[in-house]
């Protein structure tokens, strides 16, 4: 996995430190220990400062995972509400939503870890959590056209088949990451492949 570059320890107390060093020890920390194993103590010896030195800055540990969820999501969301407001066919937009969401995740495989591993039960309300139900809402949004262009299969529920879409292409970046040496197919035709197999099995042949 890859994991945010370690930055060069500090010796306690010396300076200030930036909101982003404290985030990228923090990343490290979740990805190693899980969120219910990290600690800001924990956190605190990763950048080698005393814990006060973090609580200037966040309040807890899960201020920390709610701003890298945040940051995560939104990048997401910029994205997604890119592509949804190309003048195309709602299934080539489907399609090339789940393409970006897949390969956001690769290109990005610790902070995607951290927000939609353990610590996403953990991140029920405030910003980050509002901004993963509107990047939901878009892609739904689309697969709504599909249905009501009745092109559904089977007239499925357009959320049903929002949902199985998440969840394949999650599934298929969580198993990249997680065990990087299987011996994958190349990476692009294995997104490409999984957005082409969720798309024709929605839609009407």
């Amino acid at each position: 996995m890859n994991l945010p570059q370690k930055s060069a320890r500090r010796p306690k107390g010396s300076g200030h430190l930036r909101r982003s060093e404290i985030l990228e020890a923090a990343q490290r920390i979740f990805i190693e220990d899980g969120y219910q194993g990290a600690t800001v103590r924990k956190i605190a010896q990763e950048v080698g400062v005393s814990s006060t030195a973090i609580y200037m800055h966040f309040a807890d540990k899960l201020a920390m995972v709610s701003e890298i969820a945040a940051t995560a999501i939104s990048q997401l969301l910029v994205q997604a509400r890119d592509i949804a407001a190309q003048p195309v066919d709602p299934a080539i937009r489907v399609r090339r939503m789940m393409v970006a969401h897949m390969r956001f995740a690769l290109a990005n495989r610790s902070a995607y870890s951290v927000v939609f591993g353990e610590a996403q039960a953990e991140i029920k309300e405030g910003g980050a959590h509002s901004l993963g139900v509107d990047y939901y809402q878009c892609f739904a949004a689309v697969v709504g056209e599909l249905a009501k262009q009745d092109r559904l299969r089977d007239g499925r529920h357009p959320h049903a088949v929002a949902q199985i879409m998440w969840a394949g292409c999650h599934g298929l970046v969580t198993l990249l990451i997680l065990n990087p040496d299987f011996g994958w197919m190349p990476v692009d035709e294995l997104t490409e492949a999984m957005a082409e197999t969720l798309l024709a099995g929605a839609l009407r042949p």
